[in-house]
């Protein structure tokens, strides 16, 4: 019984010393309830190998998201699925949202550059520590690449 108690005194005192850690200003960039993956993340972008982007939505609101400076277009995708999810749980509960229904209408894009290949390299579009990616309706693209397209050509004059 005395065990348990050391315990639990000593689990009491480590949550209150997060706790205030976790206040300090300088730290406000720390989730709540940090994972390791979260810490290691800022260590890395403190260290300087990792960027911190910053996603213009289209409601005009923005989205930070840390990823590595070899980043590829798949995993700032992947980064901002995490960021979004984790805000979902924190302010209302889980809602589901269809992450392949998004990227089929959605994609992102960098200085009029569309990043629509997942495997391409965040570096070959310039993207670097602190850029700013926007989110474009992607579906109004599409159509546009539909119209310069071989099978509009063929639809169109098979029509005549």
């Amino acid at each position: 019984m005395e065990e348990y108690n050391k315990s639990s005194i000593k689990k009491a005192r480590l949550n209150s010393l997060l706790t205030n850690l976790l206040d300090d200003p300088i730290l406000s960039d720390v989730p709540k309830n940090p994972t390791l993956a979260d810490v290691d993340t800022l260590i890395s972008l403190e260290l300087g190998s990792a960027m911190r982007i910053s996603v213009l939505k289209l409601d005009g609101s923005t989205l930070d998201v840390i990823v590595m400076n070899s980043a590829t277009v798949k995993d700032l995708k992947l980064a901002i699925k995490r960021k979004v999810n984790d805000m979902e749980q924190s302010g209302m509960g889980h809602r589901h949202i269809s992450w392949k229904h998004v990227w089929a209408n959605y994609c992102l894009s960098y200085h009029n550059n569309k990043l629509l290949d997942d495997n391409d390299a965040l570096q070959n579009f310039g993207v670097r520590n602190n850029s700013q990616v926007c989110s474009l309706h992607y579906s109004v693209f599409k159509f546009i690449l539909y119209l310069f397209s071989p099978n509009f050509f063929i639809f169109s004059f098979s029509n005549i």
